[in-house]
């Protein structure tokens, strides 16, 4: 089975691609399909925004965004194995990858579908004028997308839906809490990976130095626009 086919089993017929997650079927295949499919299409939406700056930050936001989910999910994957473990899951830890990793390819699809909308903007704004707002247009589509896939992973992972017995209840709730940490850990982590792209005036940069969080960071483009607007 191609990388391709495994990608679109996930669009269209998301109840068979879960519930063979469930029985561990092709598990490896999945994986794989799911690592690099989401990267080209994190890499491709990377690309466009990274375009609003320079070439060079095309190429780094390219790299950098495919970089920030699959992070995020290293890191956060062992916290949910873990606890849900211990709260009597009998999922494998390939199983709970597996999972997230179909969560993030859910909101890299759907990345790729608002690709035409953030190109139109990227077409028609004056870029030295308007990087605030293009910076809060692509917060909304990242939250828009992010709370897609967090819904998936939740109504994927529920305990109720998998298996009875086994503190299902708590378990539930660690899922809910987890969600909350996932995202938290996403939002500093695409903090300290910026820019993705940045005003054309200014010069290339990988990295930025550390200075306040994200939420600070969104705060001072909604409070430049609405400046810049008044």
């Amino acid at each position: 089975m191609s990388y391709i086919s495994v990608f679109l089993e996930l669009l269209k017929d998301r109840k068979t691609f879960l519930e063979e997650i469930h029985t561990h079927t092709r598990l490896q295949t999945k994986i794989s399909a799911l690592l690099v499919c989401s990267f080209v299409c994190f890499a491709f939406y990377g690309a466009i925004i990274g375009s609003f700056s320079s070439p060079q930050q095309a190429i780094a936001s390219a790299l950098k965004l495919p970089a920030l989910y699959l992070i995020t999910l290293m890191i956060c994957v062992p916290a949910l194995y873990i606890f849900n473990v211990l709260f009597g899951s009998t999922k494998t830890i390939q199983q709970h990858f597996t999972y997230v990793l179909s969560a993030a390819a859910v909101i890299a699809l759907l990345l790729c579908g608002f690709a035409p909308v953030t190109l139109f903007f990227l077409i028609t704004i004056i870029p030295n004028q308007d990087y605030s707002f293009f910076l809060l247009l692509n917060v909304g589509i990242f939250a828009i997308t992010g709370v897609f896939g967090v819904s998936f992973l939740y109504q994927a992972m529920r305990p109720d839906a998998l298996e009875t017995g086994g503190n299902v209840a708590l378990r539930s709730k660690l899922l809910r809490l987890w969600l909350v940490l996932y995202g938290f850990v996403g939002s500093q982590l695409g903090w300290i990976l910026r820019p993705f792209f940045s005003v054309p005036a200014e010069p290339f940069q990988i990295f930025r130095p550390r200075e306040g969080n994200f939420m600070t960071g969104v705060w001072t483009a909604i409070t430049n626009l609405l400046m810049g607007s008044g």
